[in-house]
């Protein structure tokens, strides 16, 4: 792959993003990013460097002020394809402060597409969830299962964002789209230079678990016990973040090769298998030694009982499927959270 292949990488600084601009470097793509920093740290691009000896290029501006996304694809009309990670995610958060996450996971949207068509860059990325299947009727969840209802303005800004790139697949037929629905993302890069890093309290259960192991929190809640599953805990589909980074690879060289059977596809990206709390719980004690404080409570609102991906599809057609186990994320997980107080 010639270095000369420029990916735009929005919110390449954050979580999945990080480690997927680690994964596009090392398959030689040359990477911008973009990502205003209001979940990451600028640090993360010296992390990047560390792991792949590649300064990504950054700039740093919100994807919602329309001049200055223009601007940049000015400036950089070489790009041949983007991945767009950079939105507002918190779930609780998007029930209280709906015109935020509408504006900003929207409006953004709208601004790359608008930018790409204008400068013709056709191929397009597009970070979706699981979220939108919400409680399904049937398990594991395929591609085709049906949208639900969305239980929060986070969740509705995915199903939007999906109809939006549905809606311009169909009036815009040079635009190249693929929506990956990810499961539940976990664990580090292997270096422990990058990993999840949530401003103020965890909402997501790994890194709440591994804040407590190391005594920054005083113990693990689990959000009910007697739900119509083997141990009574939710079930997920818990997805190793360096294994969802390398479908975005895949993902990219699909659209920039000209393999894609329509101008937009989605694909569900998980590994199959669903991992209960109590289980996950378990992994990490196995893995790291430490014995968990946790505390069973009452359900959540909310929370969904079980969902995990049927991956065939992907698996069939994208020629990926996850290679990580729940282990390895959970070791990753811990020493990304022990580098931390380094």
């Amino acid at each position: 792959m010639s270095k000369k292949t420029k990916i735009l990488v929005t919110g390449g600084t954050g979580y999945i993003g990080s480690h997927t601009v680690v994964e596009l470097q090392e398959k030689g793509y040359d990477v911008v990013i973009i990502d205003n920093l209001s979940n990451s740290g600028i640090g993360v691009l010296d992390r990047i460097e560390k792991i792949t000896g590649i300064r990504p290029e950054f700039e740093c501006f919100d994807l919602t002020d329309a001049g200055k996304v223009e601007n940049f694809f000015s400036r950089h009309s070489d790009i041949k394809a983007l991945i767009h990670f950079a939105a507002s995610k918190a779930v609780g958060e998007s029930v209280d402060l709906p015109l935020l996450y509408y504006q900003n996971n929207l409006s953004s949207m709208l601004n790359l597409l608008q930018a790409i068509r204008k400068y013709n860059i056709p191929n397009f990325v597009f970070s979706s969830s699981c979220t939108v299947y919400g409680e399904p009727d049937k398990l594991p969840v395929t591609e085709a299962s049906p949208v639900k209802p969305a239980t929060s303005p986070y969740g509705n800004t995915k199903q939007i964002g999906e109809e939006i790139l549905r809606d311009a697949a169909k009036a815009h037929s040079e635009l190249q789209l693929i929506s990956l629905r990810y499961f539940n993302p976990i664990g580090a890069h292997d270096s422990a230079l990058i990993g999840e890093l949530p401003n103020g309290v965890p909402l997501n259960l790994v890194p709440f678990i591994t804040q407590t192991a190391i005594g920054i929190r005083e113990k693990l809640l689990v959000f009910g016990n007697d739900y119509s599953t083997p141990d009574g805990s939710c079930i997920r589909d818990y997805i190793h973040v360096v294994d969802l980074a390398k479908a975005h690879v895949i993902a990219i060289e699909r659209l920039i090769n000209k393999q894609n059977k329509h101008n937009m596809e989605t694909f569900n990206l998980g590994t199959g298998k669903g991992v209960s709390v109590l289980e996950a719980i378990e992994s990490f004690e196995k893995v790291s030694g430490q014995k968990l404080n946790y505390e069973i409570v009452s359900r959540r609102p909310g929370d969904v009982e079980q969902v995990y991906a049927d991956t065939r599809f992907a698996n069939d057609e994208l020629g990926w499927k996850a290679q990580l186990s729940i282990d390895d994320a959970m070791l990753s997980a811990w020493r990304w959270e022990q580098s931390l107080k380094k």
